[in-house]
């Protein structure tokens, strides 16, 4: 049994599985409130299911990119609820859960791609289903020079075709828009928990800094 979920973007999704069975499903929209719906949602879906946490093995969430204050959210009740469980929490990036959605055993070289702020994209190579390099974000009307993508290799996700024009390599696009996450996210985190391993805990992925800047007040004393 495995719960997943995922806050990083305008809404709440979560997603109950056991086995290759999809329990239930929610997907709210919504652009802001989310700290305070994801845990309600969870416990919702839960009891009508007629389930408690003791029976979850695994924990999935999804980890970025996307908003700063979403990730955090899912990301902290994640490793909140794994530390209380005693189970792995397992995290899957925006890149993966696109591709889990749309060609999960591709093997050609793919580069993925997420919305990203004001007209701008997120971009991550794979290489045989699994990511060989660091997501970046570009401008899709003119990829870097240096963003390289092998011959006979596709672009997947947002804004593809404009990618894939602008490499030099002749890309194929693959125009795909990211609409279920919690489902494809719950997948491929059971897939990665069947292998038994060890995981670290699930962090946010940040592609880019922060907008807001450091307060200028000081950081208050600490006293003995």
């Amino acid at each position: 049994m495995i719960l997943a979920f995922d806050t990083s973007g305008p809404h709440c999704a979560a997603t109950l599985v056991r086995g290759d069975r999809v329990l239930a499903h929610r997907h709210e929209p919504m652009k802001k409130g989310q700290a305070e719906a994801l845990m309600p949602l969870i416990a919702d879906m839960m009891e009508t299911e007629g389930l408690t946490p003791a029976d979850l093995a695994t924990i999935g969430v999804g980890t970025g990119p996307g908003n700063f204050t979403g990730l955090r959210i899912a990301v902290s009740a994640a490793r909140g609820m794994a530390l209380a469980l005693g189970v792995p929490a397992i995290g899957v990036t925006g890149f993966e859960i696109m591709r889990g959605g749309h060609c999960p055993q591709a093997a050609t070289p793919q580069l993925v791609s997420l919305p990203g702020p004001r007209g701008t994209a997120y971009v991550q190579p794979f290489r045989g289903g699994a990511a060989v390099g660091p997501p970046r974000q570009i401008d899709p009307a003119d990829p870097p020079a240096d963003l390289e993508l092998p011959e006979g290799g596709e672009v997947l996700g947002h804004e593809a075709a404009a990618i894939a024009y602008g490499l030099a390599s002749g890309a194929h696009p693959r125009p795909a828009v990211l609409l279920d996450y919690a489902r494809p996210l719950a997948r491929i985190a059971m897939a990665k928990f069947a292998t038994g391993q060890s995981f670290q805990r699930p962090a946010p992925l940040y592609v880019r800094a922060a907008d807001a800047a450091p307060s200028r007040q000081a950081a208050p004393v600490i006293l003995e």
